[in-house]
């Protein structure tokens, strides 16, 4: 076992010792050692519970012959850090936890792990370290928040909250209605209830191969959940035994079913950050036009929150995740014969399962459209692409063109949002939000819910070099590459010029004339924003592109 490491033999007589201090009998330093890495703490809503879901693991090992040990690790609400600086440290953050998990599990070499996990960059920090390490490894998420009720009965969730404070300044709603979605958008502990960042990487998790059935949807207050923790414990030890490691699930053939069920769902423009470093991690290859060719032949069979109206519990109720599959399935989009943490293939998984809500997921007869909710755009402004979350725009914003409105950080175009500064018709530019450039790559919740609750949303798009929430929607273009940080053409972009978006035909250009733009380029200088602290200054020497991933060069 990989824990003789540090238990077995003579010279290990100190090593002992010490696991006596624990409380430890002979017993249990002989059985395998499994390392649960726990991302709770107090402060998130979606990890406030995680400690329950980590003692039913522990159960589950224990039944199975092997010895728990927790330790924690990070984790980020972007929820709570979102429209300030500390946005600044959510996405570096996911390379902190990767980090931090692999020195915690070659420093004790556990025999194999299970990872709880919830939210947003916890996800993708902790698959990334799991295929770094390739040791035996299970995820089970502590689960999708409830949706709440507002008093005349509408469904909410966190991104309404966000939304209503836009409602609320444009005199759209009074002070009572934005009292009650305040009360109600969060009834409880979960990851927030749409298909926003968190739930994207539980669901991919879950499709990837390395969540059980059911890890992506079952409710974090239901007892299912603890069962299905449980079942992670006893499973973990199934996996040890064959020796079965993440990088005997995860493959090039997985990472493209993780794609087709992320353009089927319509999930979170996070995913292609995070599916690009998980596959770097991986030694997989994947690029955007991967991303394109994979979303050009999928059809849209879901609108989750904020794309439409129903939730995760209504995924989970409408079959889940195994129906969505066999449903593509159906269509040869899948490879049913990749390797699962259930010992089983994809095919076995989902041979029972079914649709049992048809208005939740949909066929290909019925699908929202042909091809998937996400897009990567192209063009002068984007030669290294941008994503969209197509599958949340609105019809008429599909094509559009206006004179740009320029603003070198979030802060700028929110004041003007509030004051009146953008009209019908206008296409925002927040640059200077990049990885580098943030440093950080934010996310631009707050502006695009404003446009949505002051009803601009129908008639202003929006492009940054920054990223967005899994709960925007509407005409909202992130990743532009290369940011203006690094020279990108988004840097030199003045107040009225005109900027077209196609997004049924990808694409993404600033009509100004070469020799224009080679004249702004001569006196270009891009602007370097400072990097008030130790951790973030190292990023943003050290960060890659957001079209590779925006991880760490070494």
């Amino acid at each position: 076992m990989r824990s003789d490491l540090m238990k077995k033999g003579v010279a290990k007589t100190p090593h002992r010792s010490l696991f006596k201090a624990l409380g430890l009998t002979d017993e249990e330093i002989e059985r395998p050692m499994i390392g649960i890495v726990n991302a709770q703490s107090d402060i998130v809503p979606g990890h406030i519970h995680l400690n329950n879901i980590v003692e039913a693991v522990k159960s589950g090992v224990r039944m199975s012959g092997g010895t728990p040990f927790s330790f924690p690790t990070i984790g980020v609400c972007d929820g709570l850090a979102m429209n300030h600086e500390g946005m600044k440290f959510s996405l570096i953050s996911r390379e902190h936890i990767a980090d931090s998990i692999e020195i915690m599990a070659m420093a004790h070499p556990f025999d194999a792990l299970v990872f709880v996990p919830n939210c947003d960059k916890i996800v993708p920090g902790m698959l990334i370290a799991a295929l770094r390490l390739n040791i035996p490894c299970i995820f089970v998420s502590g689960g999708p928040m409830l949706p709440g009720r507002t008093l005349n009965g509408d469904k909410v969730t966190l991104t309404n909250a966000f939304e209503a404070v836009g409602s609320f300044n444009s005199g759209n709603i009074n002070e009572d209605l934005l009292l009650n979605i305040e009360d109600s958008a969060c009834p409880g502990c979960g990851s927030c209830a749409g298909m926003f960042t968190a739930n994207s990487m539980n669901c991919l998790t879950e499709i990837i191969g390395l969540g059980l059935p059911g890890n992506g949807t079952i409710p974090a207050v239901m007892a299912e959940r603890v069962r299905l923790a449980k079942t992670a414990g006893i499973q973990i030890m199934e996996l040890l035994e064959n020796n079965i490691c993440p990088r005997d699930i995860v493959t090039d053939k997985s990472i493209k079913n993780a794609l087709v069920a992320d353009m089927a769902l319509g999930c979170s423009t996070n995913t292609v950050l995070h599916l690009t470093a998980i596959a770097a991690a991986a030694d997989i290859k994947l690029n955007l036009e991967q991303i394109n060719e994979v979303s050009n032949s999928t059809p849209h069979l879901a609108k989750l929150s904020p794309a439409g109206p129903d939730c995760i519990i209504d995924l989970h109720y409408a079959g889940g995740l195994q129906a969505l599959l066999n449903e593509l399935n159906k269509y040869g989009l899948i490879d049913n014969t990749c390797l699962t943490v259930t010992g089983k293939t994809v095919a076995e998984n989902i041979k029972h399962s079914k649709i049992l809500d048809s208005n939740v997921i949909r066929t290909r007869e019925t699908a929202y459209s042909k091809d998937g909710g996400l897009s990567i755009l192209w063009g002068n402004l984007a030669p290294d692409g941008a994503v969209v979350k197509k599958g949340a725009v609105l019809p008429e914003m599909m094509v559009h063109s206006g004179p740009a409105k320029v603003f070198n950080s979030e802060e700028e175009c929110v004041d003007a949002i509030i004051n009146g500064g953008i009209v019908r018709g206008d296409v925002i530019v927040i640059r200077y939000e990049g990885p580098k450039g943030g440093p950080g790559m934010r996310e631009m919740l707050t502006p695009t819910s404003l446009l949505n609750g002051v009803g601009l949303d129908d008639s202003v798009a929006l492009i940054t070099d920054g990223r967005f929430s899994g709960g925007t929607r509407g005409a909202a273009i992130g990743h532009v590459s290369p940011e203006a940080a690094s020279g990108g053409l988004i840097g030199l972009i003045k107040n009225g010029d005109i900027i077209d978006i196609d997004l049924p035909n990808k694409k993404l250009e600033l009509r100004v004339n070469d020799e224009i733009i080679e004249e702004r380029r001569k006196n270009y200088q891009p602007i370097k924003k400072p990097a008030k602290t130790k951790y973030l200054k190292l990023y943003q020497e050290r960060v890659g592109s957001a079209n590779t991933g925006a991880t760490i060069q070494i």
